[in-house]
């Protein structure tokens, strides 16, 4: 197994614009359906990708690899969208990854949050990236593309990972190696933490890929899995349908490519009524 530490460069833009800042709460209009949560900390991590967390209500629920609708009361309505919480079930905070799109309904907007501001949070998560839609194998793949990486955030956070796998292994690919860096804090953090830094250290592979600039790994994951680069890589064998199980999140192009790739390959595409070997998140906010 090649040392996960030389999978993906490690680094984070130092140009990165942070906000968090305590300040008291504002009183709250209840919107039927949603939590209405207060904004913590806001980052921008490129002019395209911002990330923010928000104070969690003590009755809201989920599990690791969930999405919930997320958004702003404009013009006295909720305009939402899907977003997978990239916080883990047991922090006290939510967090979420989005990208900017200048004319989107809610993006457009939504980057512009600041600290203290409200924010809507669906009362009901749901979503098909769940440990629990798999069958037991060794090797967990996750692979991801862009904001895909969101729900994986939570996803190897989550202690029953490292208790069903024996080994998983992050894949995550950008076009720039910038888009990379919260993905990659994301991964140094855990590493470094009390509760499941050990864990990570022994189980988890993070690696990266970009598509247009030079780079140590470089390609769509499409053509890493088919080529078998990734495989060499790793110092792994190639996917295997009787040890591998695989959660996939990112792009419609990339989901249907190795969707039709995993069946081919003997894959069995799993839900919650009946487990399979491999399981896709459609419903993410890259919008």
């Amino acid at each position: 197994m090649a040392d996960a530490a030389v999978l993906g460069e490690i680094a984070a833009p130092s140009a990165a614009r942070v906000s968090s800042a305590a300040e008291p709460a504002k009183p709250k209009t209840e919107v039927r359906g949603y939590h209405q949560a207060r904004v913590l900390h806001v980052r921008h991590w490129t002019d395209k990708l911002f990330s923010f967390r928000t104070t969690r209500d003590p009755s809201f629920r989920f599990e690791a690899g969930q999405f919930v609708m997320i958004g702003l009361m404009v013009e006295g309505k909720p305009l939402v969208r899907a977003y997978s919480i990239v916080s883990a079930p047991y922090e006290e905070h939510l967090e979420f990854l989005s990208i900017k799109v200048p004319d989107g309904p809610l993006t457009s907007r939504l980057q512009h949050i600041a600290v203290g501001d409200t924010v809507l949070v669906g009362r009901k998560p749901t979503g098909t990236l769940l440990i629990e839609s798999l069958e037991p194998g060794k090797r967990l793949y996750l692979f991801a593309t862009g904001t895909g990486f969101a729900p994986f955030g939570s996803i190897i956070r989550n202690p029953d990972t490292y208790e069903r796998f024996a080994q998983i292994v992050l894949v995550y690919g950008c076009r720039e190696a910038a888009e990379l860096a919260f993905g990659t804090e994301a991964v140094i953090g855990l590493r470094e933490s009390e509760f499941l830094g050990e864990y990570a250290d022994k189980q988890l592979v993070y690696y990266t890929t970009v598509t247009r600039e030079a780079y140590y790994h470089q390609g769509r994951i499409t053509d890493l899995v088919t080529s078998g680069k990734l495989f060499s890589d790793l110092g792994v064998p190639a996917l295997d349908a009787a040890n591998d199980r695989i959660m996939i999140c990112g792009n419609p192009g990339m989901l249907a490519d190795l969707k039709a790739m995993l069946l081919a390959g003997g894959f069995a595409e799993g839900s919650s009524g009946k487990p399979g070997t491999f399981v896709i998140e459609k419903a993410f906010a890259e919008r």
